[in-house]
């Protein structure tokens, strides 16, 4: 291995580390706790070497959401493939969808709710964002319904799911109603 190639798996190996560490601090303290100096301390490298690496909290921000939406499209993925007919698929990924934001708060968050010097629905989105959307789309596209456009009806399905989640985090909804508000997503969005 030459020295230039080691020097690139080393750098690759510490951005890991910082995404790796700027999200578990957010799961455990919020994204109000994620500082350069904490992430400094906790990798045990100065701010200059994480500086080197990322320019502030929004592009750090900008990997983990990067990293999650990676991660959430294989859930999506993974639960629709589980299960036969379209209503239990849309069934299984509305489930996924939701048990994502609810494992993931800090992730949902910075794919979300927080700036990450993203662009969402634009050309130069990044692939991994167009790829969580295209698992989306992949089954619920299914469902759309004559005349419907696919993909804007997975924008108003995602829409829903993406309020349910918020809404349900924040407290706004009854946590018995969970099971039903589902269902009637289920049933009077997506013609089965």
């Amino acid at each position: 291995m030459s020295v230039q190639e080691r020097k690139e798996r080393e750098r690759a190996s510490r951005e890991r580390l910082i995404v790796a560490t700027a999200r578990e601090l957010a799961e455990q303290q919020g994204w109000d706790a994620v500082t350069t100096r904490r992430l400094a301390e906790r990798i045990e490298y100065s701010q200059p070497v994480l500086y080197s690496h990322f320019r502030g909290k929004r592009e750090i921000i900008g990997a983990v959401a990067l990293e999650g939406a990676t991660e959430m499209a294989a859930a999506l993925r993974a639960a629709a493939s589980e299960t036969d007919g379209r209503r239990a698929r849309v069934a299984a990924l509305a489930h996924a969808y939701l048990e994502f934001a609810e494992r993931n708060p800090a992730v949902y968050d910075a794919l979300f709710q927080l700036d990450g010097g993203l662009a969402f629905a634009q050309e130069d989105t990044p692939e991994p964002l167009k790829d969580a959307f295209a698992a989306l789309l992949e089954t619920l596209g299914e469902v759309a319904g004559e005349g419907v456009h696919p993909a804007l009806f997975t924008e108003l399905f995602w829409s829903a799911l993406h309020g349910l989640a918020t809404l349900t985090r924040a407290g706004r909804l009854l946590p018995e109603g969970a099971e039903q508000r589902l269902d009637l997503l289920v049933e009077r969005l997506a013609v089965l």
